[in-house]
């Protein structure tokens, strides 16, 4: 069965469909209406998916995995960087890898410099501030690309889950010579879900964390022994009361 398109709405309205529903989706234009940012600015930011290290921490001994992460602060209209540090998620969110500090290599300079970079931060927090109230919101920025170098690869390995987090923001920003991959959202408190399909670059999924549960199907390669597929997202984490680390709430 064919995976659906994506239920894409318009940008003016993204609040509602996450009050009402507690998740949504944004076309790559509505994306770029909502953060006020040209096409080609946000192209800009894709070179960097090409330099991501393996990812070094994954538990099923899987080698699909590569990424890099960064953390920061948005507290009104201004981003801040704050210094490197690892990634933590209780066992709670993530039986797979949770209560597991684990230290990726940090995001080049040169694109978390970028205005448009700056302004998708900035965008999403004045979401979130208009749901949850103005405050300072605490963002873990995580770039993936999912390879089929072991014939599948697996963009939720730990399987359908929350984050732990106020809001999770998936972004696709590339898909090549890949099958499947299907994203799926259920209601964290009843049977009630969609699936689809993000293919086109810059499609934005934004979740409250609190409300739904979310996965993404492993993916496959198009042809058999093609090992260059990949699927490339940005996951961006927005959480009150500082990062999640050992002994926070």
């Amino acid at each position: 069965m064919m995976s659906p398109s994506p239920p894409s709405i318009p940008a003016d309205a993204l609040l509602q469909a996450l009050r009402s529903a507690g998740h949504a989706v944004l076309a790559p234009e509505a994306l770029r209406r909502l953060i006020d940012v040209d096409a080609q600015s946000l192209m800009a930011l894709v070179p960097s998916w090409f330099d991501l290290p393996p990812d070094a921490f994954l538990r099923d001994g899987g080698r699909y995995r590569r990424r890099r992460h960064a953390c920061f602060i948005v507290d009104g209209g201004v981003v801040q960087a704050v210094p490197h540090r690892a990634h933590w998620q209780p066992l709670e969110y993530n039986a797979l890898h949770g209560g597991l500090e684990r230290m990726f290599e940090p995001m080049h300079p040169v694109i978390t410099a970028q205005p448009a970079w700056a302004a998708l931060l900035r965008g999403l927090a004045a979401v979130c501030s208009r749901l949850k109230g103005a405050q300072p919101w605490y963002v873990e920025a995580h770039q993936f690309r999912i390879d089929t170098t072991d014939g599948i690869g697996r963009p939720t390995p730990e399987g359908a889950h929350r984050d732990g987090v106020d809001f999770v923001v998936v972004v696709m920003v590339d898909r090549c010579g890949v099958k499947g991959g299907e994203t799926r959202v259920f209601d964290a408190a009843g049977p009630t879900g969609i699936r689809f399909t993000m293919s086109e670059p810059w499609t934005l999924l934004m979740l409250d964390d609190a409300r739904v549960i979310h996965e993404t199907t492993p993916i496959q390669p198009v042809q058999v022994g093609q090992l260059d597929g990949h699927r490339d997202t940005l996951v961006l984490t927005f959480r009150r009361d500082g990062f999640q680390g050992p002994g926070s709430r």
